[in-house]
């Protein structure tokens, strides 16, 4: 607790920091937003959750740009980005990769690690519920702890490593709902709706030309790293601690509102708190202050917490979102 609120920066040092890290985050928003067009709360969680040091889950029908989007934050942030789609006859190598055995010009016999295209700091896993389970669990070990075993050898993965996975909500027809561990290691859902028309006119008249507009890096992997750590060194008041764990306590069936845990078959863990906490710090350093609100508690609840938890048959059955029952948990916090 007391590492959460008091300031691990002088003001004096933070606002150096942070005037820096100001100026580089407003290039790269700025640039992925001349490419991604009327999707700019999706583009400053994106942001969020890569400065928080996270991994993101994109859903929403085709066509909204989330792979475009993934690739342009790859490139405006600097980052080395691969991309796997995901299908049900992916095996785990197809990932993580394998060894092979070789024979050296004297005879001699000796396995070598060629690796998968994990190996980067930014994986995008283009509709990760399509496959196996077994696949999907070969991002696990990946997701937390930056490394891979593979035939008993570790493999530490570049740093940063970030993975940006998307998921079509519509259609389920042949796919595998991510378990309860995976969904946890993802620090944001973030919902990728329909463009307003405005944004789907600039579409339509600077995406079907001879040429389409490529954004530049705006900043390299060092600068990144930085404003990352700079992220985790901002100091968090008391009051939007226990905003924090007011509400992530709230959502767990036995703890909150019994009007609201009544609909709620399991809730969010303390990484559900700990997710929060930096994605508040996050999207506090995105709008230029150096510390984060009960305001960035409220914008970020959703995000944060919708894919950790679960609704009840009976609440399903009645009509309750995991949407609707955040909002309300929301409001006692007021």
């Amino acid at each position: 607790m007391n590492e959460l609120v008091r300031p691990a920066l002088s003001a004096s040092e933070a606002a150096r920091e942070a005037d820096l890290a100001l100026e580089k985050l407003a290039r790269a928003r700025s640039a992925v937003e001349s490419t991604i067009f009327g999707q700019r709360r999706v583009v400053e969680l994106a942001l969020a959750t890569i400065i928080a040091g996270g991994h993101g889950l994109l859903v929403g029908v085709p066509g909204l740009a989330k792979t475009k989007l993934v690739e342009t934050l790859g490139s405006v942030l600097g980052l080395a980005e691969q991309r796997v789609q995901f299908t049900p006859d992916l095996m785990p190598s197809d990932i993580l990769g394998s060894e092979v055995l070789e024979e050296a010009a004297d005879r001699s016999r000796a396995f070598r690690f060629i690796p998968g295209p994990i190996f980067a700091q930014l994986l995008m896993a283009d509709e990760i519920n399509r496959a196996s389970p077994r696949t999907q669990s070969a991002l696990l070990q990946a997701m937390q702890e930056h490394h891979v075993t593979v035939a008993g050898r570790r493999h530490d993965l570049p740093a940063p490593f970030h993975v940006l996975a998307t998921q079509n909500p519509l259609e389920q027809e042949g796919t595998y709902p991510l378990p309860e561990a995976q969904l946890d290691r993802f620090l944001m859902q973030i919902d990728v709706d329909y463009p307003d028309r405005d944004a789907e006119r600039r579409i339509l008249v600077e995406t079907t030309g001879e040429s389409e507009a490529k954004p530049g890096a705006a900043m390299d992997v060092q600068e990144l790293v930085a404003i990352q750590k700079l992220v985790r060194r901002l100091p968090v008041g008391e009051s939007v601690v226990e905003s924090i764990l007011d509400l992530v306590r709230s959502a767990r069936p036995g703890e909150g509102a019994a009007e609201i845990v009544r609909h709620i078959s399991w809730g969010p863990g303390p990484r559900a708190a700990q997710a929060l906490t930096l994605a508040c710090r996050a999207r506090a350093l995105l709008e230029g202050r150096l510390a984060p609100s009960r305001a960035d508690v409220a914008a970020l609840a959703a995000p944060v917490l919708k894919h950790r938890m679960a609704l009840t048959f009976a609440a399903r059955a009645d009509g309750e979102t995991v949407d609707g029952l955040i909002a309300r948990l929301v409001a006692k916090l007021a």
